[in-house]
């Protein structure tokens, strides 16, 4: 007579997985907390990645549990320096502390200030369409002078300190603001460009600038010293911790009426500018 499978034994399983984390004498498997870190960066706005909004999840990851890793699962075309360096900081602070690795895993993009938060990883690893790079900073903005002398506009604008009305759009640009805003723009690229020293130094070949803007794709990426290698975060992780490695994930939860399909207009805006972030890299 065939005995039938009981239909409770995944429960079991999992109510077992449970005891064993609080039984001394018995061996937990290993735990790799990975965290979601998808679209672009950007202080305040919902549905962006900002250091105030991550710093639960990420807080929890290394916290929760005693990983035996932090494993990030990154998809950013970029966004703000400083909420970048924050995460990143942040990232770094923890893996110290908790003497836990972390290693990156890079879906289609991790450019610019996504490319940030991969070099906080211990090891980046890549999908071999995946792009990253773009080790540079930008400013974007435009003119609409002309349209208002077209159409009889007068544009009325006090300020005490001659700099305050910096780079105004409604008016023709100053060579003085121009020179200024690329001070500014050099600055913040030094710093950016000392974290990729720091974090990815040894790897880096000597003698290439690698800090122009340019983007790699795959094994290019690799070749210039960016990412460590080919892989994915299930199939690595299983090869370095076991085949019985056990995930958590941390992702961030979106809005409850950006769930239903509601947006007002101001996360429209956002999504149009992360589609504009996403389609400079061909995305």
């Amino acid at each position: 007579m065939r005995m039938r499978r009981p239909l409770f034994r995944g429960h079991v399983h999992s109510t077992w997985q449970q005891m064993k984390r609080f039984l001394p004498f018995v061996k937990s498997d290993p735990l790799v907390a990975v965290v979601r870190l998808q679209g672009a960066i950007a202080a305040g706005a919902r549905g962006t990645l900002s250091d105030q909004g991550i710093a639960p999840l990420i807080e929890r990851a290394f916290k929760k549990g005693k990983p035996q890793a932090v494993a990030l699962v990154i998809n950013s075309p970029g966004g703000s320096p400083v909420q970048s360096s924050l995460i990143a900081a942040r990232i770094r602070r923890l893996s110290e502390d908790k003497e836990i690795p972390v290693y990156a895993f890079v879906e289609d993009v991790a450019a610019s200030g996504g490319y940030w938060l991969a070099s906080a990883a211990d090891e980046i690893w890549i999908d071999p369409a995946s792009v990253v790079g773009s080790i540079g900073v930008i400013s974007a903005s435009f003119g609409a002078h002309e349209f208002l002398d077209r159409y009889g506009l007068e544009r009325r604008v006090y300020t005490a300190g001659k700099s305050k009305s910096m780079l105004d759009p409604f008016k023709p640009e100053n060579p003085e603001d121009i020179e200024r805003l690329k001070a500014i723009l050099e600055h913040l690229h030094e710093v950016f460009k000392s974290q990729i020293a720091t974090r990815r130094g040894a790897k880096l070949p000597e003698g290439q600038d690698l800090f122009t803007g340019e983007i790699w794709v795959g094994e290019t990426a690799i070749q210039v010293g960016l990412a460590d290698g080919i892989g994915h975060v299930v199939p690595k992780m299983k090869e370095m911790f076991g085949d019985k490695v056990r995930f958590q994930v941390y992702g961030q939860k979106k809005p409850l009426l950006q769930r239903l399909g509601a947006q007002i207009i101001g996360d429209g805006m956002t999504a149009l500018e992360e589609r504009a972030l996403y389609a400079r890299y061909g995305l």
